[in-house]
């Protein structure tokens, strides 16, 4: 079984480019005005033609209405749309529907309640993205540099496709791999050295350290 490795928030065309020079399976782009890894529609759509054909491309939207999120699939014809608001289980379905995409939904991980709760989304979205539940004061759904428990993850089903997220870094992907087996990494803040200031040393750390990993759970590396 081999791992996804996904690089998000990428903002400028040399990150973008080690990214794809380290091996990332997919690349994300952010459209959320709030973020400091927000990128405009001319920024994201020229960004995506640059990752075209080397990496699949995925767009992370926060709550975004109908219009938006048709111009910016317009522009941008990503792989997935990776959903980071409060969109329901209904919202979801119809994006699928709409759109015809792989679908990610993000949750919020605190304790074995969320994982419960997360549940409603199994049969709507292509994969549940789990990531650090936000403090309570914070302005970002994801991003945070903020890890959770992962020994939650341990019991889940194989079989079913998720992705693990939450203050990962080129230090701990290997440990958070070894508990959770999971399928598919995606990093942000922890190849940064700022808010939104992507390093290309810790992108190629960090993807290294992962296929190291699922080498040595008995998994191929892609």
């Amino acid at each position: 079984m081999t791992i996804d490795v996904k690089i998000c928030g990428l903002s400028t065309a040399p990150t973008l480019d080690a990214a794809l020079d380290a091996g990332a399976d997919l690349v994300g782009l952010v459209s959320f005005a709030k973020s400091p890894r927000h990128v405009s529609l001319e920024q994201a759509s020229a960004l995506a033609e640059r990752a075209r054909g080397r990496a699949r491309i995925a767009l992370l939207t926060v709550d975004a209405s109908d219009a938006d999120l048709a111009a910016l699939v317009a522009a941008v014809a990503p792989d997935v749309l990776q959903l980071h608001g409060q969109e329901t289980p209904e919202r979801v379905a119809r994006l699928k529907t709409t759109y015809g995409l792989e679908i990610w939904k993000a949750v919020g991980v605190w304790s074995s309640d969320d994982l419960a709760a997360a549940e409603r989304y199994r049969d709507v979205a292509d994969r549940l993205l789990f990531d650090a539940k936000p403090p309570a004061d914070a302005e970002l759904p994801g991003g945070n540099g903020v890890a959770f428990d992962w020994t939650l993850l341990a019991g889940l089903d194989p079989k079913r496709p998720f992705v693990l997220s939450g203050g990962l870094t080129p230090e701990t992907v290997a440990e958070a791999i070894r508990v959770t087996r999971a399928p598919a990494v995606d990093v942000s803040s922890g190849v940064e050295s700022a808010p939104g200031v992507k390093q290309p040393e810790l992108i190629a750390a960090f993807v290294r350290a992962a296929r190291a990993a699922s080498s040595n759970d008995g998994r191929s590396s892609s």
